[in-house]
């Protein structure tokens, strides 16, 4: 559906449902009628208890309205757009440990205290790998420059560099098939991708995999379904107590390319040079803001996204968006003159791309207050086309999230999905709090995902209009219903 034909949809939908709720009710008199309309005759508590959270989400129809003509529709339409391009466009990439990303923090501290919103910073240490020069060169069987990009953590080559014979591999069974042929050589591993999370194993542990049967260094196929000769790059992980060889990501047609040249038999010889060390770990912070709560200020409802990118693109859809969009939210709901019963709190992480450091010590620091966390929210997926709300709580919370999703039938977004993921909100569901994140049309995520692709060009200002929104309304209901969500 084009953008005209949605818009035409939205408003056709958005007049609809504001005509038929011209005697609908605040939020505040639907929850006195819910609590004095249930049936004296319900046959069970869980049947009237279910009958009051319906009626009195269904009373926030007329702030959800509100909420998505003003992102959608109104004063705040492109807006989380223009902030991101401004962010992005000003800081540019924001590896950890990095000086830009110090800016990015100071950036977003100055601009949410500007928009009136509650900021404070909070203190955590974070890794500090480096990049440096990087280079890799096919010398047989002819001369080609390989486009590469070192992995997180890794180790670098000697000065000179290393320059060995190539031993192609498709997955891990066919190295320990050959493994009497890896050592003193270059292990590529031209894995198929089948999908992120499973192909991400050859990212994450080849070079130790390889290392283990005597390889020097390691070129991985990028994980990736789609490649215009451009590699990605992630952080890796070494096994402890195995050798530590420089890894580094190639492209899917350079990979290809030497597969089939390994297939005809041909001798294939690289010389890789990398930089790349790992510093102490550096300051940084968490950056975090908020509206207080008017009833009980102590309760939180939590949406986030990453402030931290890779060194390449603009990290502006990974995690930008998630960023802006929590950013959003609460500025939507400030537009509007709303305040929740309890705290909204957004918080953009620091070194979730190093696997969630900074979300980890935020969980250890606040984790004593855990029964106070009313619902944990994540944007780390893109903010394309939003599809659906996922959610990962008991079966009573569901209960609820269905009914709250409903609100959103002015988007046409109503679905309710299982697993709510993110790696910076995992701990929070791991130790039973809710969580939700966003699902959003991300067929073309990974294309750009942790490359020079990812840039503000991936971005559409509407999508975004369309997330926040949805952000926005579930995150402010939530936060102002009676009762938090049950455990």
């Amino acid at each position: 559906m084009s953008w005209e034909e949605r818009t035409t949809f939205l408003s056709t939908v958005f007049i609809s449902l504001m005509l038929s709720s011209v005697c609908g009710s605040h939020p505040r008199s639907a929850r006195f009628m819910s609590s004095t309309s249930v049936s004296g005759s319900a046959s069970s508590k869980t049947i009237r208890r279910v009958s009051d959270i319906a009626a009195e989400v269904a009373g926030y129809s007329d702030v959800a309205k509100q909420i998505i003509e003003l992102a959608v529709f109104g004063a705040a339409q492109k807006r989380s757009y223009k902030r991101l391009a401004d962010f992005t466009d000003t800081i540019g990439s924001r590896v950890s440990g990095s000086h830009s990303l110090d800016m990015a923090i100071k950036y977003m501290y100055n601009a949410m205290t500007q928009d009136g919103l509650d900021v404070h910073l909070e203190p955590v240490k974070i890794p500090h790998w480096v990049r440096g020069k990087e280079s890799a060169e096919m010398i047989l069987p002819r001369t080609k420059s390989l486009a590469i990009l070192g992995l997180g953590s890794s180790v670098g080559t000697p000065p000179e560099g290393i320059e060995a014979e190539v031993l192609v591999v498709q997955s891990f069974e066919e190295l320990k098939r050959r493994a009497s042929k890896a050592a003193g050589r270059i292990v590529v591993f031209n894995q198929p991708f089948v999908s992120y999370g499973e192909t991400v194993a050859y990212r994450a542990f080849g070079a130790s995999e390889a290392a283990k049967v005597g390889a020097v260094a390691t070129l991985v196929r990028s994980v990736t379904p789609f490649s215009i000769n451009s590699p990605h790059t992630g952080w890796q992980d070494y096994e402890d107590g195995v050798k530590r060889i420089p890894t580094a990501c190639i492209t899917v047609e350079d990979a290809e390319l030497m597969c089939r040249m390994a297939q005809r038999g041909q001798k294939i010889v690289v010389r890789l040079t990398m930089e790349a060390k790992t510093l102490p770990d550096a300051d940084s912070f968490n950056t975090v803001a908020e509206i207080r709560g008017w009833q009980y200020p102590d309760q939180v409802v939590l949406l986030s996204g990453h402030l931290d990118s890779w060194d390449v693109g603009q990290g502006a859809m990974d995690d930008g968006g998630g960023a802006m969009i929590s950013w959003e939210a609460l500025s939507l709901i400030k537009d509007l003159g709303l305040r929740p019963r309890r705290t909204l709190r957004a918080v953009l992480w620091t070194a979730e791309e190093q696997g969630g450091v900074g979300a980890q010590q935020y969980f250890n620091l606040h984790k004593v207050n855990i029964s106070n966390f009313d619902l944990v929210m994540e944007s780390d997926l893109g903010t394309f086309t939003p599809v659906a709300l996922q959610f990962t709580g008991s079966d009573a919370a569901r209960q609820v999230m269905e009914e709250v999703v409903k609100l959103l039938a002015p988007m046409n977004t109503t679905k309710l999905e299982t697993n709510g993921e993110g790696t910076d909100i995992s701990p929070w569901m791991q130790a039973g709090v809710p969580g939700a994140s966003l699902h959003v049309a991300d067929s073309r995520y990974f294309w750009f995902h942790h490359s020079e692709g990812d840039t503000m060009t991936v971005q559409d200002p509407r999508d975004m209009d369309l997330c926040s929104a949805l952000w926005a309304v579930v995150a402010y209901v939530v936060a102002d219903l009676q009762d938090m969500l049950p455990r």
